[in-house]
């Protein structure tokens, strides 16, 4: 087989075969805390840099929830975000583009903002990758493909199971404009995560390749999928091993689980994906334990709680990225990085990347 030579990111496999790397914390988790109402959402009253005026004051539909509209009307909260990811600890952070697709944008009206919601919220992660970046401890930008509202592979009428709201052809078509954005915009790597329909994530891979093809581009592939319940299978009925082996043509750097899970329920999914995908780096991010809504960040787990879960993993030496999905904050993050920082990465994958670093 040919080996991957990416044209970005070409430190990130050695990174990871000589230490545990750290994915940042939840966007949307700390965007809540800013407290937002529907005119910040539109811009007004922003008169620092990248502002757009009154562009979006007339807008006929509710603004308020598009997280991905603030990285065009509210950019310094996106890279204040990110800043404090990277201050506390983060190689790698998203950007804010999980449903930065014309798919997911429908729901706001804003379909036709899409692209430039990618290109703008890659610019900003750039920009504060390469304010943190030293020789000794690069950033990179994750380019972040979320799973859409909608799904390939399910019904949305319980009374007609052959019924589907979206074709390949539609998620394809959203995803690969996305991929262009967020690679015009500064992405070092593509993200394909919260995976819940394997069709919708073979959508996006598919998408991504044909992008590759066309541009001349080869950055390297993170994939992560999402159990979401104690079954151990994803939403359209795979189970981790058969999940893996759906995306594995893709020769992504890294196949991982986020999201749904806290650490404890969700390590005997990642034992499983180390045996089912010896020869790749594994991520994993998981929430910050269950759901809380009288807690700080709506989640049960503390820091120090979460941080020694994730440790128990690196600890087991099951994973070479790991990091934070919802209600993880920056010190979420720190406390995370502090505590895998003196152990050992999972054992170096041989098979498809021993000629890429």
């Amino acid at each position: 087989m040919k080996p991957l030579v990416y044209t970005r990111a070409q430190a990130l496999p050695g990174i990871l075969a000589q230490r545990i790397a750290i994915l940042d914390g939840a966007m949307g988790t700390m965007i809540q805390r800013f407290k937002l109402g529907e005119a910040q959402y539109r811009g007004e009253g922003y008169t620092g840099p990248g502002n757009q005026g009154s562009r979006f004051a007339d807008f006929p539909r509710d603004l308020k929830g598009n997280n991905e509209l603030l990285s065009l009307t509210r950019p310094d909260v996106i890279s204040d975000i990110h800043g404090r990811y990277l201050a506390a600890g983060a190689d790698l952070i998203e950007t804010n583009t999980f449903g930065a697709t014309r798919i997911a944008q429908e729901d706001y009206g804003m379909a036709d903002l899409a692209f430039e919601m990618n290109v703008a919220s890659a610019k900003l992660a750039r920009a504060a990758c390469d304010k943190y970046s030293t020789s000794d401890k690069p950033r990179f930008v994750a380019g972040a493909l979320g799973p859409t509202p909608k799904t390939a592979s399910i019904s949305p009428d319980v009374n007609d199971p052959g019924a589907r709201n979206i074709s390949f052809e539609e998620l394809r078509a959203s995803y690969y404009e996305q991929t262009q954005g967020l690679v015009e915009g500064g992405a070092d790597v593509l993200l394909v995560e919260t995976i819940f329909d394997t069709l919708n994530a073979k959508a996006a891979l598919f998408a991504i390749d044909e992008y590759f093809e066309a541009s001349g581009e080869c950055l390297p592939i993170m994939i992560s999928g999402t159990v979401t319940d104690a079954s151990g299978r994803i939403l359209s009925g795979q189970t981790v091993t058969a999940f893996w082996h759906s995306v594995r043509h893709a020769r992504p750097l890294t196949i991982g689980l986020n999201c749904a899970l806290g650490a404890t329920l969700m390590r005997p999914y990642i034992q499983e994906l180390n045996r089912a995908a010896p020869d790749t780096f594994i991520s994993c991010y998981p929430n910050a334990g269950l759901p809380n809504p009288m807690s700080d960040t709506g989640f049960d787990e503390t820091p120090d709680i979460t941080a020694r879960l994730v440790r128990e993993f690196a600890a087991e030496g099951l994973v070479n990225i790991v990091g934070g999905c919802c209600g993880t904050t920056p010190d979420h993050i720190g406390a995370i990085c502090s505590a895998v920082a003196p152990l050992a990465t999972r054992q170096r994958p041989q098979f498809f990347y021993k000629d890429a670093a």
